[in-house]
C-alpha cells in the first residue's frame, strides 16, 4: 500500500514517462549528456540514477524533482487527459445503447441492491471486518456546477450530446440523454450520486487484460467472481451504474488492494455510454473513456486509466476518505423515476414544503435507505462475537453543504423480528418450540443436491436452517419467509401455504448454503446450486438456463421440495393445536371479510382442471388485500394455464374486479403475464398476491373478497 514516500520502481516508471512525453531513450540520454546504455540500465532496473541526475531528469520531463523521487504519479508532461470515443463499426452496424443497461430501470433501489451486492462480493474477508458502503447524493448548482463541467471536459463532449439529442425521437437512450442535458441547463442543477466502498479489493488488474478493472470498465456481461458465495454471476450488475445516469456517464476512482504499476491510490478513469452517433463527419459506436492516451495504442488514441493527483480527484468530486482499498463510482446526472414521482405526489398535497430539488434528492435519500434495510438487513446484522458483513451509510449534500445528515442504516429499526432471529442463531440461543414472546425457534430443512452433468441421483443432502419468531406491527408484511445464502442478501420473499387464519403473526428466515454455517453439510455445493438457480435479478430460486445446463431440466424440483419442507416446518411451529370446545376459530371465521368457507372457494370447473383448495387473506398496511392460495392439481400430463381473479362480493349486480399489484409463485407453479403455469407432476401449488389499492372502489375494511380461478386469460 502506498505510504506517500516511494511508489513505483524507477525503471518501469521512467519507461512510461518517456512514452507519455514522446521521447526515446536516446533523446533523454542526449539531453542529460549521458550514454544511451546508462538510460537503458535504469529502464531495465540494473541501476538507478544519482540524486543530482534525478534533478536533470525532472527538468527533461518537465516536472518537479519530488515527482521523480516519489514516483506516485505520472508527470503532467506529454499526452493530456482526454475523452476517447470508440469509432463506428466498419461494417456500418449501429447500437442504440448498451443492451446490458436495459436489463434494469433507472431506480436507486435497484442500484443499491446491485452495488451493495458487488461490494459484498469484493469484501476483504481476511481481516474479518465489514465492507463499508456510503451513498452520497450531491446536487450541484451555480459555480460548482460550472467548475465540474470544466473538470469533465464538457466542451469536448457537447457535440456528441447534441448529436444524440438530434436522434432522440428514434432512440430510447437518446431521449433519456436529451432530457438529462436539458434538465441540467434549464434548471441549472446536476445531481451526482457517489457510491464508495471501503475494505474492498478495488479495481485491480491491467487496463486491458483479464482482471477486475477490465471486467468493470472495458467489458460487458463478464463476471470474474469465482467465489461460490458471490451474489453476482452474470456481469450485469455494473450496468445499473450507467442506467442510473441520465447522461450515461460514470467516473471512477479506485484504491487498490494489490499494487498495479507499483501504486495503489487514485487510479482514475471515466466511461460514457451513448448510442451510435455522427459528429463532425466521423461516426462513433457508443462508449467513450476519459483517461490518458495510451502511447502503445495506434496513434496514441485509446485512453487508459491514469494515476491522478489530489487536486484532480477533488475537482472530479472523487476524493476518498483515507487510503483504505475500495472503489468510488460517481454517477453523473443521477435520476430516479420513482423518487421523481414521489416528490410530485408530495407537491400535490403540500405546495409549501421546499423546492423541487430538495424534494427530489430527499426522496432519493429515503428510497436508498429503505432498499438497504429491506435487502441487506441480514448482512448488516451481527451477533455472537461475529461482526456484520456490511455497513451502509447515506448522506445528501447541495454544493458541499449538508441537506440530510449522514444516516447509518440500522436494520434493527425496520426488521426487528428478523434481526432478532439471526442474532439468536449466531449466539446459540434458539429453542425447539415457541412458548414465550421474543423466542426464536430453529429447524433444519433438507435440500437434496443433484449430481451435476445430468448424471441423476443425489450428490448429498444439505441441511438449511429455518428460524421462526413472533412478529409485531413494526416488522412489515407478516407471515413471510426471507431466504438467503452466503452473502446474506435477501434472495426470496414468500408466504407460507396452508396456514389457518388463526395462526399468529410471525417472521421466518431460511439460511441456505454457507449462510447455514461452516458445519452445515454440503454447504458449498448448496451455495453453488442455489446461485445457479437465480436469474440476473437475484430475487428468486427456480429454473434457469444454467441450472439446466449444469444439472438437468428437472433440477429445480429440488428447490420446490425444499419450499414444501420449509412451509411444513413453519406450520408445525406456528399453528396452535386445536382443543376440544375451542370457540375461537368459529368467532374468527364469522368476523373475517373473506366470503365463503375456506374449503369451498369459487373455482373453474370441468374435468382435469386445477381447483382452489385453500385460501388465506388479510388486509395489508396500505389497505391492500394480501392473499395466500393453495391449488389442488389433477393427475394429468398437461395442465392448462389458469388466471387467479380477485373480486369484491356484492349483494346484487356484477362483482367489481380488482387488479393485482403483485403475484408471486411459491410452490409448484410459475407466474407468466398474470397466469399460473403449473409444474408437471406436482399435486399441489401455492401462490401469493396483493391487490392494487388504486383499483379498490371502496375502503378495503368495508368489503368482502372472492377469489376465482379461471381457465386461460381469465376473461
Amino acid at each position: 500500500m502506498e505510504t506517500g514516500e516511494i511508489g513505483e520502481e524507477f525503471g518501469p516508471w521512467l519507461a512510461r514517462q518517456l512514452k507519455l512525453a514522446g521521447k526515446t531513450q536516446a533523446e533523454l540520454a542526449e539531453e542529460l549528456g549521458l550514454t544511451r546504455a546508462a538510460v537503458s540500465a535504469w529502464i531495465t532496473k540494473r541501476s538507478v540514477p544519482r540524486p543530482a541526475v534525478m534533478t536533470e531528469i525532472a527538468r527533461a520531463l518537465g516536472t518537479d524533482v519530488g515527482t521523480v523521487h516519489t514516483r506516485t504519479t505520472d508527470t503532467q508532461a506529454g499526452l493530456p487527459v482526454t475523452w476517447y470515443h470508440r469509432p463506428g463499426y466498419q461494417d456500418g452496424g449501429r447500437d442504440g445503447g448498451n443492451a446490458a443497461a436495459f436489463a434494469f430501470d433507472a431506480d436507486v433501489q435497484v442500484l443499491a441492491r446491485e452495488t451493495c451486492q458487488n461490494s459484498l462480493d469484493e469484501r476483504l474477508a481476511e481481516n474479518g471486518r465489514p465492507v463499508r458502503v456510503r451513498y452520497t447524493i450531491h446536487e450541484l448548482t451555480g459555480e460548482m456546477l460550472d467548475s465540474f463541467r470544466q473538470a469533465i471536459l464538457w466542451d469536448e463532449l457537447q457535440p456528441h450530446y447534441e448529436a444524440v439529442s438530434a436522434e432522440a425521437s428514434h432512440q430510447k437512450v437518446g431521449r433519456v440523454v436529451h432530457a438529462g442535458v436539458r434538465d441540467m441547463f434549464e434548471k441549472g442543477r446536476l445531481v451526482l450520486l457517489r457510491v464508495d466502498d471501503y475494505n474492498a479489493s478495488g479495481l485491480i488488474g491491467d487496463d486491458y487484460e483479464n482482471g477486475k478493472f477490465a471486467a468493470v470498465v472495458r467489458r460487458q456481461l463478464e463476471s470474474l467472481k469465482s467465489d461460490r458465495g458471490a451474489g453476482g454471476s452474470f456481469g450485469l450488475g455494473k450496468a445499473t451504474l450507467w442506467a442510473t445516469s441520465a447522461l450515461g456517464m460514470v467516473l471512477i476512482n479506485s484504491t487498490l488492494s494489490v499494487p498495479h504499476e507499483g501504486r495503489t491510490e487514485r487510479r482514475v478513469i471515466g466511461r460514457l455510454e451513448l448510442p451510435w452517433r455522427s459528429v463532425d463527419g466521423g461516426t462513433y459506436a457508443g462508449p467513450a473513456w476519459l483517461g490518458r492516451p495510451d502511447p502503445d495504442s495506434p496513434g496514441a488514441q485509446v485512453t487508459r486509466s491514469w494515476w491522478a493527483d489530489e487536486e484532480t480527484v477533488e475537482r472530479l468530486h472523487l476524493t476518498r476518505d483515507g487510503d483504505e482499498p475500495g472503489t468510488s463510482f460517481l454517477i453523473v446526472g443521477a435520476h430516479d423515476v420513482a423518487s421523481l414521482d414521489e416528490s410530485r405526489a408530495d407537491r400535490a398535497t403540500d405546495d409549501e414544503a421546499g423546492d423541487d430539488g430538495t424534494r427530489d434528492i430527499g426522496s432519493m435519500h429515503r428510497r436508498l435507505v429503505q432498499a438497504l434495510e429491506r435487502d441487506f438487513w441480514a448482512a448488516m446484522t451481527a451477533g455472537g462475537g461475529r461482526l456484520p458483513l456490511l455497513e451502509t451509510f447515506v448522506r445528501t449534500l447541495r454544493n458541499g453543504q449538508v441537506v440530510v445528515e449522514e444516516e447509518k442504516v440500522d436494520p434493527t429499526e425496520t426488521q426487528p423480528a428478523r434481526t432478532r432471529a439471526l442474532r439468536a442463531f449466531y449466539e446459540g440461543t434458539t429453542v425447539d418450540r415457541l412458548t414465550e414472546a421474543g423466542q426464536v425457534a430453529m429447524r433444519t430443512v433438507s435440500l437434496k443436491i443433484p449430481r451435476g452433468g445430468g448424471l441423476g441421483g443425489t450428490l448429498g443432502t444439505h441441511q438449511a436452517v429455518l428460524l421462526v419468531t413472533d412478529a409485531g406491527d413494526g416488522d412489515g408484511v407478516p407471515k413471510q419467509v426471507h431466504s438467503l445464502r452466503g452473502n446474506r442478501m435477501t434472495i426470496k420473499k414468500s408466504g407460507v401455504s396452508g396456514l389457518p387464519l388463526s395462526a399468529n403473526n410471525f417472521q421466518a428466515v431460511l439460511l441456505a448454503g454457507t449462510a447455514a454455517g461452516d458445519s452445515a453439510p454440503f454447504a458449498a455445493e448448496a451455495e453453488d446450486f442455489l446461485r445457479a438457480a437465480e436469474p440476473p435479478e437475484h430475487d428468486r430460486w427456480g429454473q434457469t438456463e444454467e441450472l439446466t445446463l449444469r444439472w438437468s431440466h428437472t433440477a429445480h424440483h429440488r428447490i420446490a421440495r425444499l419450499t414444501t419442507e420449509v412451509n411444513a416446518a413453519v406450520r408445525e411451529l406456528v399453528v396452535r393445536p386445536r382443543r376440544a370446545g375451542d370457540e375461537g376459530g368459529a368467532k374468527l371465521r364469522k368476523a373475517l371479510t373473506v366470503t365463503g368457507k375456506k374449503a369451498a372457494p369459487r373455482r373453474a370447473t370441468g374435468p382435469g382442471l386445477p381447483e382452489l383448495d385453500g385460501l388465506d387473506a388479510s388486509i395489508g398496511p396500505s389497505g391492500e388485500w394480501r392473499i395466500t392460495a393453495e391449488v389442488k392439481l389433477p393427475r394429468a400430463d398437461e395442465l392448462p394455464t389458469m388466471t387467479p381473479v380477485v373480486l369484491l362480493d356484492v349483494r346484487s349486480g356484477n362483482r367489481p374486479r380488482l387488479d393485482w399489484a403483485e403475484l408471486v409463485a411459491v410452490d409448484g407453479c410459475e407466474i407468466e403475464d398474470g397466469m399460473l403455469r403449473f409444474t408437471p407432476g406436482v399435486r399441489r401449488a401455492v401462490f401469493t398476491g396483493s391487490t392494487d389499492v388504486t383499483s379498490h372502489p371502496v375502503r378495503t375494511a368495508l368489503t368482502r373478497l372472492v377469489l376465482e380461478l379461471r381457465a386461460g386469460k381469465g376473461e
